[in-house]
Parts: C-alpha cells; structure tokens; sequence
C-alpha cells in the first residue's frame, strides 16, 4: 500500500500546509501593513500556493459582504476603485462583485441595474502569478477600509420593499428626447428638446404623486447615489443639486468619494438620474465648442474659463429647470384640487428621510467660478439648454 506521507524524517516526507494557513499568512502580512515590502511578501505566498486561489476568492467575497452591510452598493465600490486604482483592479472587483451575487439575497432593481452595468471581463490577458496576487492584495486592502455610509434601504423596518416593473411610457419618450439632444448639433433644437423633457418629468411627477396618493399602499421616499466625476466636481454637484431641487428632490454631496446620495421618491429619482447625466453631456458639449473659440482668439485660461462655465451653467439651469417645474406644478394644480396637498406631504417625506440620513450637513462655497468670459458663455449655453415655453417641436 503506498502512503501519501513517509513517516518524519523519511526520505518521502511531505510538508503540508493547509490553503486557509497560506491565505492567513498573506493577508496578516499585506492587509494591515501598507508597506511594499510587506505586499511583495504576501503576493509571494499567494503566488507559490495555487491550491489557495479559491479561498482567496471567498475572502474576498466576504469584504464585499462586509461592504454591503456598510451601506455600500455595487456602483459605488467600483467607482471608489476606478477613482483610487486602476483598470486591472476595476476588472478584478467587477468579477468579484458578479462571482458575490450569486450568493447573495435579492436586493431590489437598482441593485439589479448595478450587476448588470458592471464592467465585461476584459479578454484574457497573460500575467504571471506575482503580479495577479498583487493586484488582488491591493484590492483588498482597499475593500478593507471602505467606512460605513448612510444606508440606502429604508430606514423604517417595515417599509415596502419596491418591485421592478417595466419603464413607463413617459420615461421612456423623456430618454429618447434628451438622447435628441445630446445627439442634435443645433442648440435651438438641443433647447426644446431639453425643454420638453423636464416639463414632461414634472408632469409624469405629479402623475406618479396622485396615484401613490389614492394607492393602499402610498410608496415611501427613497435615495440613490449619483456619481459626481473628476475634473471640476464641484461645479458638477452643484448642477446635480439643482436639478434634484427641481424635481422634487434633495442632494447631499459627499466630496471625497465622489458621488451625491439623492433623496426623493421613485420616479422623482429615475428622472434626476436622466435630466443630469443629459445636461452633463449638453453642458461639456457646449463648453468645448466654447473653448476652442476662446483659443481661436487667443486665450490660454483653460482651466478657469471651464469652472466658471460650468458653474454658470449649473446655476442657470437650476434657475430654469425650477421655472418649469413651478409653472407645471400651478398649471395642473388649477386642474387637480388634490395636487398642492399631496406635492406637500411628498416634500415633508423628503425632507424628513433627508434629515435622518444625514442629520449634519454643511454648505460650501463654489470655488474657482471668478472667470467673466466662463460664466458668461455657461450662462447662454444653459439657456439653450434649458427655456421655458418656446415653439412646439414637429409632432408634438
């Protein structure tokens, strides 16, 4: 009969060393000791044990565990780790995320949404087992020291968990009219088009409003995070900040991980979602093509006529956006004595939800915006991107 192991001192004596002791080993000397040295050594460990890949693989499962108990959301550590990592290390969290969730409870469609914009697994690319391992220690370490955010789940134990359910009619044709936006070269279309889409959110808005209203169950405020991207965040969260006031919602920027938490009810919240990310697109647009006439001209201030612009836009468009939703909200008001009641209680909901989630803020001055010409040229692009009444578009 052979044996797998001689005894002690034999010359067929085999030293054995569990997967769990190897992974133990690395981690202790890698994860809480940010020297290279002490990376280099773990990766080392890691890369001499292959048997320990799976275990390495559940660990980090479990950090991504921890960091859902800590409130955060699958967008929100893979932007953390675009922002302090790289491409390698957003493809190996994007894996794991996936690799996660196959263990993990149902979790609402945004979450949903979350797994499915994930970044693809990039082809198969050659690297050696050192330099893996590193790059999954650096991940983890990272994973490790994500703090505790303000939870998106509802605050009341026995609130509804929301259902997915199909996108309606009116979100659908607001997303086709600002992708016509971003898309049209001409800004008095870009204008209307822009135009029309926020008075249809306040429309399907108050819609939405009186039927959670006259429902049995009356749907409860909720939040989102909303990423707020490098250069010039500031002027960005500002922007964000108008156009969830505009729409019934409250934003509360978070500066050093890169994102605003949005509160609001449901549809209030898909539709800041679209109406910024479409003005960011609009405003960078304009803000080139403004640029690249401030240089024909021979100007160089790059980086100060872009805060300005940008912040200029921000602060129009918030100051039209608003028009629109007032004169939407007075409009069918006169038509609905329910509205104003209703509009009321939402606000109050809002409010209430925003103050337990974040009950310290503070406001912050908007640094940089002291160029005339940038502000100047911000200011016109958002009234091209945003007017009130203006002619019909074809077919409308």
């Amino acid at each position: 009969m052979r044996h797998a192991a001689a005894r002690a001192g034999g010359p067929w004596h085999h030293h054995r060393v569990s997967t769990s002791s190897t992974v133990d080993r690395a981690f202790g000397a890698a994860l809480y000791d940010t020297a290279d040295t002490a990376l280099d050594t773990a990766a080392s460990l890691l890369a001499a044990d292959p048997a320990a890949d799976a275990e390495v693989a559940r660990r980090g499962e479990e950090f991504l565990a921890t960091a859902w108990r800590r409130g955060w959301q699958p967008a929100d550590v893979v932007r953390t780790v675009r922002r302090e990592l790289d491409d390698a290390h957003v493809r190996l969290v994007a894996g794991l995320i996936r690799a996660q969730a196959a263990h993990d409870r149902p979790r609402g469609p945004r979450w949903a949404a979350q797994l499915e914009d994930l970044p693809e697994p990039a082809a198969a690319t050659r690297t050696d087992r050192f330099s893996h391992a590193t790059a999954v220690l650096e991940l983890y370490r990272l994973l490790l020291r994500l703090p505790v955010l303000e939870p998106l789940e509802p605050l009341d134990a026995g609130a509804p968990r929301r259902e997915a359910r199909p996108e309606s009619r009116a979100l659908a044709r607001i997303r086709a009219l600002l992708a016509k936006a971003e898309a049209t070269g001409y800004p008095e279309e870009a204008e209307a088009l822009s135009a029309k889409a926020q008075e249809l959110m306040a429309r399907h808005s108050v819609d939405e409003a009186l039927l959670s209203a006259h429902a049995p169950s009356p749907d409860a405020s909720g939040a989102c995070r909303i990423g707020v991207e490098p250069p010039y965040e500031q002027a960005k969260a500002v922007l964000l900040d108008a156009v969830a006031d505009a729409n019934h919602c409250r934003a509360v920027w978070n500066e050093a991980f890169g994102f605003s938490t949005v509160v609001g009810f449901e549809t209030d919240l898909e539709a800041v979602e679209l109406l910024y990310t479409s003005l960011l697109v609009q405003a960078e647009t304009a803000m080139t093509r403004a640029e690249a006439a401030q240089r024909a001209g021979g100007r160089k201030r790059t980086k100060t006529f872009r805060q300005s612009f940008l912040a200029a836009y921000a602060h129009r468009a918030g100051t039209r956006l608003r028009a629109v939703a007032e004169r939407t909200a007075a409009e069918t008001g006169a038509a609905d004595a329910d509205l104003l009641p209703v509009l009321a209680t939402r606000e109050v909901a809002v409010t209430d939800r925003l103050e337990r989630m974040f009950p310290e803020t503070t406001t912050t001055r908007l640094r940089g915006a002291d160029d005339a010409a940038g502000w100047t040229e911000g200011t016109r692009a958002a009234d091209r991107a945003q007017v009130g009444h203006r002619r019909p578009l074809p077919g409308q």
